[in-house]
């Protein structure tokens, strides 16, 4: 099955390019990869969870919006967090972008790879 590349290249704030897609169109269904809290210049967006959330999945919001997509089509998201206490802020924020029907979500405490990121969000939207 051939698929769709989405999102362009990824770039941390030092300019090194990641060797990964933002996202993917396969058939019917769109696939990100992990998004964190990194701005536009791939600088963290703050020190906490609420604004690592908010901008993890803003960036989520615009890779399903150049796939052609909203946040109401996404079926699966599978989050990590660094640190357990911040999951009722993390949730609380989480659940402002997914008022009804939200869909299914595994959660996992864990490290991540860059260093002062708190959250990391993946996710699959379906797309007919």
């Amino acid at each position: 099955m051939a698929h769709q590349i989405i999102g362009g290249e990824l770039k941390l704030a030092d300019g090194k390019a990641l060797p990964l897609s933002k996202g993917v169109r396969a058939g019917e269904f769109v696939l990100l990869s992990g998004q964190l809290g990194l701005d536009a210049g791939g600088k963290l967006s703050g020190e906490d969870i609420e604004s690592q959330t908010l901008q993890a999945l803003a960036n989520i919001q615009d890779i399903l919006k150049q796939a052609g997509c909203t946040l109401d089509q996404v079926v699966k998201a599978t989050v990590w967090i660094t640190r357990r206490e911040d999951f009722a802020r993390f949730n609380a924020v989480y659940a402002t972008h997914f008022p009804a029907a939200p869909p299914v979500r595994s959660t996992v405490v864990s490290e991540l790879v860059l260093p002062g990121a708190l959250v990391e969000i993946e996710v699959m939207a379906y797309a007919p």
